[in-house]
């Protein structure tokens, strides 16, 4: 009775054998990246940094990879970078103190989740107490005065054709 053994090779393919000399000089034969390591490429080795549970981009400055993450846009990005007293350089160079007290200062603002859900319960109050702003939230129209008679299409939706009436044939 012939037993089969699988030896992995990718994620999706497998070498399956009926004798274990075949898998054995496989398995010494082919080598496998440690999946533990970062990738490198040209020398660099690629890592993402985690600010505010928000992947934010290692090749562009702090400045601008903070405003990745929900509700931190450019005049609080400047005003984080001044409050820790940091220079506005590439991500990727900067050391384990600088980012653990980037990850401090971010923490102060109310980011990402909270910030939507606080938003998302604000109008949920809205419509409930059916005031102006709520019942145009329920209508799906916009709430902050525009004019509705040409634009607000983002809103509003797709154009629905009418029939016009015909005139009637004497």
């Amino acid at each position: 009775m012939a037993l089969a053994l699988a030896t992995p090779v990718l994620p999706s393919f497998s070498i399956i054998s009926n004798n274990n000399l075949f898998c054995s000089s496989i398995k010494s034969s082919l080598s496998f990246p440690n999946p533990l390591s970062h990738p490198k490429i040209g020398g660099l080795s690629i890592k993402c940094v985690r600010v505010g549970g928000v992947e934010i981009p290692n090749n562009k400055r702090v400045e601008f990879s903070l405003q990745y993450i929900h509700g931190i846009g450019r005049s609080i990005s400047k005003q984080i970078l001044y409050d820790i007293g940091m220079e506005n350089k590439v991500t990727k160079e900067l050391s384990e103190e600088e980012l653990t007290s980037l990850r401090d200062q971010v923490s102060k603002y109310m980011i990402e989740g909270d910030l939507r859900r606080f938003n998302a319960v604000a109008i949920r109050r809205l419509k409930e107490i059916q005031c102006y702003r709520g019942i145009r939230h329920i209508k799906g129209l916009p709430c902050r005065g525009q004019r509705t008679k040409n634009n607000c299409r983002t809103l509003k939706g797709k154009r629905v054709a009418i029939a016009k009436k015909k005139k009637a044939s004497r």
